[in-house]
């Protein structure tokens, strides 16, 4: 603990994932839709891959060059867990970097421990339609 109490953070590797978009779709200046047409999930802890078509980000366009991302999916792990997957954050158009929080949640007893992670992950957008992001379990 430092001077102030507070605890220093631990980042602990989950998984690697690459989303692959459809064409947006644009509701307004200010959002669009960008459904998402795969995703795959790698790494010791957690792998697998999107699962069903209801995913999609929900992207609010900031006037300061910023995107509020909103994204909710469902994935298959390797070994036929379903996990529910939403995630808040920012991405930064200038860059193409993305912030964000994912959550987890599941029913199958063998990834239970995903229902209590706070995630954070930092991606990379490339144009016109992947993003590449390296997820954490905070501790």
């Amino acid at each position: 603990m430092d001077t102030f109490g507070a605890m220093s953070l631990e980042l602990v590797p989950l998984c690697s994932a690459t989303v692959t978009l459809a064409a947006p779709i644009q509701v307004s200046p200010s959002m669009m839709v960008g459904e998402v047409d795969d995703m795959v999930f790698e790494g010791e802890r957690l792998s697998g891959r999107l699962k069903g078509k209801a995913a999609a980000d929900w992207l609010t366009v900031g006037a300061g060059g910023y995107g509020e991302l909103d994204v909710r999916l469902t994935m298959e792990t390797h070994d036929g867990a379903i996990v529910y997957v939403s995630y808040k954050g920012r991405l930064q158009f200038a860059t193409g970097i993305a912030y964000s929080t994912p959550l987890f949640h599941t029913g199958d007893e063998r990834y239970a421990w995903l229902n209590s992670v706070q995630a954070v992950a930092k991606g990379t957008f490339t144009p016109p339609s992947t993003l590449v992001y390296e997820m954490y379990e905070l501790r």
